[in-house]
């Protein structure tokens, strides 16, 4: 891909969204282009994360050994959001569901993005927060129609 269109990408991603196109086009400059085969594993669970991966191309899918259902991740997607501002392990692994095209964002990109430009952490927090609260909701809604199944 192409610098412009990694930003063009970018953009829509929703924790990046928010930010100066000088910002994204610095994250798309230092983003790194992994090329994967079907099959090819991104991350495995329990490793140390360091990365966010926007899936660029293709299909990721997620699976965790807890057995929740897995998730698949197409263009456009943030994988391991959290990794961008925090230390932390995944808690899933990420394979290729056939041919596909990552950029990586490192984390230390993020924290000196964000030292350099306080505006950006406040920016993602408040993008992650909303994110986090929309969850949660959802999960809400969730156990409560589980909840009304279990009394029928």
């Amino acid at each position: 891909m192409s610098l412009d269109s990694d930003i063009a990408l970018l953009k829509k991603v929703p924790v990046f969204c928010d930010l100066p196109a000088e910002q994204i086009r610095v994250i798309a400059f230092s983003a790194e282009p992994l090329t994967l085969v079907d099959g090819a594993v991104l991350f495995r669970e329990g490793e140390r994360a360091d990365a966010g991966y926007v899936v660029v191309k293709g299909t990721i899918v997620l699976v965790a050994e807890d057995g929740v259902a897995p998730v698949r991740a197409g263009p456009g997607s943030l994988i391991g959001e959290t990794a961008l501002i925090l230390e932390s392990q995944r808690p899933a692994t990420a394979t290729a569901a056939g041919p596909a095209e990552v950029i990586r964002v490192r984390r230390a990109l993020i924290q000196r993005m964000m030292d350099e430009y306080p505006d950006i952490a406040v920016r993602m927090r408040d993008r992650m927060a909303t994110r986090v609260r929309q969850a949660t909701a959802e999960l809400a809604r969730v156990g409560l129609r589980l909840e009304a199944l279990g009394d029928e």
